[in-house]
């Protein structure tokens, strides 16, 4: 039997006549999450949450305005610096999540803002950073992009960055080396910063402020970065020779090719500048086109470099005593799986809700732009959604089918609302991004240079956007969610492909990688809901494994939760991490899709949600459960701990009343 949330009553009905039966508890606290999130929604009917990331984007923001030259609003950078020395660890040093080890980068920028807006050397926060940094090796350790920020400012020599000659705008696509081959938040953050590594431009820095007290050696003599741990020795030995093969012939590349190099990188630049969402809606890629055309000559009051700059400002996240820059922001997301997370409920107010939410998503769907998605897929019509307010260039198939989900879920309950060209238009954009080995990346297909994560500028290791489970499961659950039958493993469909894609994807251990979200438990919930949705019976030994695997990983409170160091190569297995609203919910949801309705530990999980929620009815984590880059970069969406708990509540409910385990939810 498969459900829909229809065949559920409403919040006002009575379940239990008992008030406190665990019964009467759970449809308490899915009431009071329900009108804490419709209460919510925006008056055009979207939702949006806050998106946090680490320290270097307030960082990043503060010395950017000194970069320019700006009048440095004082009030701002108060409320900056304070968020900034509010989220500093004991130690001195800043992390990359929530109570996470000291990262010397983000400690490099957080310092350097911090002393830019006006801290004392002297005080006590400033002093621990500076020793915490200086015991790691100094600010000579920092990685590629905090390099280019100090040899803009004057602190670091030029040949401590990489070499990126500009000129490689200019390639043939079929050159090892291409834009077109990078993911494209790598190609949107490089393109301009090509240009201020071409023209060297230095800071106005209007207060002098500089840093070398964060140096071993002086900074002068910080030379080439050393190999990372992700990089192959053969491959990054080659590339390290190019670096030095360029650094010598790259002075006496031609004036007038030069200057064609950089107006083509400007000219990539303006047709993406996407008005007040920014080049490639992302902050870092926002920062260097501004920078841009600072250093081009651009009038400050020109409507482009105007329009531009107030794209980073709309990221700022100002409170009564405290103040952050946000990376994105993140509606067309929010939105759909609170879409999601209300249709579960049941609830008519939640489901007119809903329809609101839909109607604002609606025409946010890009027919016509064609990405840069179309370099590997020519002839495949754009119908993608992304995942900011706009950014048309840059769909991602993740929100595309979630939205899609969403859209048919609703659809089943109101058949008035025909949303059959919308999903129709979704599915050949999704199906025509299919890669070849059956998975998705979540912006472009066939993303998989992997060689490139090799070149001394990839220190991160996040150059590529290659498919992977969560993703592809996503894709599989829209596929067979729209079908409405079990996929047929082996008949050459796009859903068979991509079950053969996740099944093959499993770890060891029964879990899945979880790219986006932190990090196995996200990614075996995604598996599992997109198997369940498959047809894939919970006799399954995939099913039985994963689900094996979530229920030995429960913490003993009940709750689940996983961090950021899941993500280091030297993994070889769950690491106790405390437990979080978000995560717990993610495994719940894994663990019915996996057919567990009747396991214990999925009775204290919910007791668990149940126990922890606050009474305005929104639960609240401070931990980061997403990522941006793996061992890089990552996520706190405010959103995911007041809605997936809901989700799985309600879920939990309707399939105890419903006594059915096969539920064909793709979600």
């Amino acid at each position: 039997m498969k459900y829909s949330a229809s065949s559920f009553a409403p919040r006002d009905a009575a379940v239990e006549t008992t008030a406190d039966t665990p019964a009467a508890a759970l449809q308490r606290a899915i009431t009071l999450a329900l009108d804490a999130l419709l209460a919510d929604q925006k008056p055009d009917g979207h939702w949006v949450y806050e998106l946090e990331a680490d320290a270097t984007i307030p960082a990043e923001y503060v010395l950017m305005v000194h970069y320019l030259g700006e009048q440095a609003d004082a009030e701002l950078e108060a409320k900056l610096g304070r968020y900034l020395r509010r989220i500093q660890n004991a130690d001195g040093g800043w992390p990359l999540f929530h109570a996470g080890a000291f990262d010397v980068s983000a400690s490099v920028k957080a310092y350097f803002a911090l002393k830019m807006i006006g801290d004392s050397t002297d005080a006590p926060h400033m002093v621990r950073a500076r020793e915490m940094i200086r015991s790691h090796g100094g600010a000579e350790t920092s990685n590629v992009f905090t390099r280019t920020l100090l040899a803009l400012f004057g602190v670091v020599p030029w040949r401590a960055v990489p070499v990126m000659p500009v000129e490689i705008t200019l390639l043939p696509r079929w050159f090892p080396f291409h834009l077109s081959k990078v993911s494209y938040w790598a190609r949107t953050v490089i393109t301009p910063l090509l240009v201020l590594s071409a023209l060297k431009p230095l800071a106005r820095n209007p207060r002098g402020v500089g840093i070398d007290e964060l140096f071993v050696r002086p900074p002068a003599q910080t030379g080439s970065l050393p190999k990372a741990p992700h990089q192959s020795r053969f491959w990054f030995t080659f590339f390290s020779a190019v670096d030095a093969v360029l650094r010598v012939v790259e002075p006496h590349f031609p004036k007038r090719m030069r200057q064609r190099a950089i107006d083509r990188a400007a000219e990539f630049v303006r047709e993406r500048l996407n008005g007040e969402d920014g080049l490639g809606a992302i902050f870092p890629a926002m920062v260097n086109a501004v920078e841009m055309f600072h250093v081009l000559g651009v009038s400050p009051t020109s409507p482009e470099l105007a329009t531009a700059r107030l794209a980073i400002d709309k990221l700022l996240v100002i409170k009564a005593d405290e103040a952050y820059c946000q990376p994105c922001a993140s509606p067309v997301w929010d939105t759909a799986l609170i879409s999601h997370a209300l249709l579960e409920t049941g609830d008519a107010t939640a489901a007119a809700a809903v329809q609101r939410g839909l109607a604002w998503l609606r025409p946010l769907q890009i027919l016509d732009t064609r990405g840069d998605w179309i370099v590997r897929r020519p002839d495949v019509r754009p119908g993608g959604w992304a995942f900011q307010y706009a950014n048309p260039h840059y769909p991602d198939v993740d929100d595309t089918a979630v939205v899609v989900m969403a859209m048919h879920r609703a659809s089943a309950l109101e058949p008035k609302l025909d949303y059959r060209e919308s999903m129709a238009r979704a599915t050949e954009w999704v199906v025509g991004m299919q890669s070849s080995d059956g998975g998705w990346g979540a912006f472009e297909p066939e993303n998989t240079q992997l060689y490139l994560n090799n070149i001394p500028f990839s220190d991160h290791g996040a150059l590529l956007d290659p498919p992977t489970a969560d993703v592809s499961g996503r894709c599989l659950s829209m596929l067979a969610q729209l079908d409405g039958r079990p996929t047929v493993p082996g008949d050459g469909s796009a859903a068979a492909r991509a079950l053969a894609y996740v099944l093959a994807d499993q770890e060891d251990d029964g879990s899945w990688y979880g790219r986006w979200g932190m990090n196995y438990i996200y990614g075996t919930w995604t598996a599992l809901c997109s198997l369940n949705a498959a047809g894939v019976k919970p006799d399954a030994p995939a099913m039985q494994r994963a689900a094996g695997w979530l229920t030995a990983i429960q913490n003993p409170d009940g709750g689940w939760g996983e961090d950021g160091t899941s993500y280091k190569l030297e993994y070889h297995g769950y690491e106790p991490a405390a437990s979080t609203a978000s995560q717990t919910a993610w495994a719940l949801l894994g663990l019915m899709a996996a057919g567990a309705v009747d396991h214990p530990a999925l009775e204290r999980g919910i007791a668990w949600l149940v126990d922890q929620q606050p009474h305005d009815g929104l639960w609240r984590e401070p931990h980061y459960t997403a990522t941006g880059f793996p061992r890089v970069f990552y996520l706190r969406y405010h959103g995911y701990s007041k809605y997936f708990p809901l989700w799985a509540m309600a879920r939990y409910r309707n399939l105890k009343q419903a006594g059915s385990r096969s539920v064909g939810f793709g979600m």
